[in-house]
């Protein structure tokens, strides 16, 4: 009869080191959640609607940062065009959408997106 304690060593001295204890291998127990590009551009958004919380006139990632809609000047950020704004804004960011783009020129308003040269 083998003693409970050689039988824990010698259990653990051959064991694989990606099974514990008769369980699945790790690489099959993580779960599978598809590819991500390692290029992937991922934007601080602010809608139209926030915009009305500043004042009128020039509204830059800064001024975002200063008033806290977003979290980091170093990350891009993108306008979407939920809500409406009856003030007119300036607006420079790095993205925007159709939406807030039509929004915020009806508004009379402009956009400058930064890093063109348009």
């Amino acid at each position: 009869m083998i003693s409970n304690c050689f039988a824990a060593d010698f259990f653990l001295a051959t064991a694989d080191p990606q099974r514990i204890h008769g369980d699945s291998p790790l690489q099959r127990r993580i779960p599978k959640r598809g590819f991500t590009p390692l290029s992937r551009t991922v934007y601080q958004t602010v809608n139209v609607r926030d915009l009305n919380r500043l004042e009128a006139g020039e509204v830059t990632p800064e001024l975002l940062r200063a008033s806290r809609l977003i979290r980091s000047v170093k990350k891009p950020v993108k306008i979407l065009g939920m809500g409406k704004t009856e003030k007119s804004f300036n607006v420079t960011a790095h993205a925007f959408s159709e939406t807030a783009r039509s929004k915020i020129e009806a508004a009379g308003g402009s956009v400058t997106v930064v890093g063109s040269d348009a």
